[in-house]
């Protein structure tokens, strides 16, 4: 099985694949982009892609939102990963030695009250945390440090200075698994869709008060413009499925109230093990 992922060996992204499918043997695609994850997914390189969709500190990815939409994939899983970040720099050092951090812009938010202890230390943001650590060890820089993973410093030799920086312990990342239809099912206690409402007062509490009728949890909103020149929005929702409600009910009660209303996936609820 090959599995598409953002990011480059090590990063949180293949941590996150490799615990959903729970084996080792999975092959790793990494890209440097999530353009590219589902390029290599619709062209049928990987059988599937793990993408990031959200952080509990830093909120929503809402450019993925649209990517998936796009791309004709669908949603067939999640994961819950507990991210713990990790300073990091070659052997023989102390942070005091450090004069330059590279990270994930992402990385660095979530980790700010450690950071904002050590003001004369440069914040250099980059594409990647695996990579900085990578290119650190690569090119042998001494006095610059990286923020990653636990196993990304055993991949490149590096020494943790500082271990579980994060600034919220309950740091989690949710990544959804996207793949062609046909390799999903439908059955699920989760639903995604996304619809698009009109300019007029109550329209979008009319979609809300019929999901509140059939008795489903609205886990999740999030609106993300539909580039149309008219500000126009699409609103893309996560639902709780009660076990009496099949997603072809929800498509039939909303048709009516909505527009350009679109199942993304159904899955399964991803587990929270929340961890200190």
């Amino acid at each position: 099985m090959k599995i598409a992922v953002q990011g480059e060996k090590g990063c949180f992204h293949e941590v996150a694949a490799r615990q959903y499918f729970n084996y080792d043997e999975i092959e790793i695609l990494a890209c440097s982009t999530f353009d590219l994850e589902l390029i290599t997914l619709k062209n049928g390189e990987v059988d599937f892609a793990v993408m990031a969709i959200e952080n509990a500190r830093s909120g929503s990815i809402l450019y993925n939102y649209t990517l998936i939409r796009e791309s004709g994939m669908k949603i067939l899983g999640e994961h819950n990963l507990r991210i713990k970040q990790n300073l990091m720099a070659l052997p023989d050092q102390k942070i005091t030695d450090i004069k330059e951090i590279r990270t994930h812009p992402i990385a660095i938010a979530q980790c700010m009250t450690f950071l904002n202890q050590y003001p004369d230390i440069t914040l250099i943001e980059s594409d990647d945390t695996a990579g900085s650590a990578r290119q650190i060890s690569e090119y042998r820089l001494k006095a610059v440090a990286a923020i990653a993973s636990t196993n990304v410093a055993e991949l490149y030799g590096l020494q943790i200075l500082a271990p579980g920086i994060e600034t919220y312990k309950q740091n989690y990342t949710r990544f959804l698994v996207v793949g062609s239809e046909d390799k999903g099912n439908t059955r699920g206690n989760k639903v995604s869709i996304c619809f698009s409402t009109g300019h007029k007062p109550g329209s979008l509490a009319k979609v809300l008060v019929k999901l509140a009728e059939l008795d489903i949890n609205l886990s999740k909103i999030q609106s993300v413009p539909r580039l149309n020149g008219e500000w126009e929005y699409m609103f893309y929702v996560d639902l709780e499925l009660n076990k009496n409600t099949k997603s072809d009910v929800i498509r039939r009660v909303l048709d009516k109230y909505t527009s350009n209303l679109e199942i993304l996936g159904v899955y399964f609820k991803g587990d929270m093990l929340y961890e200190s």
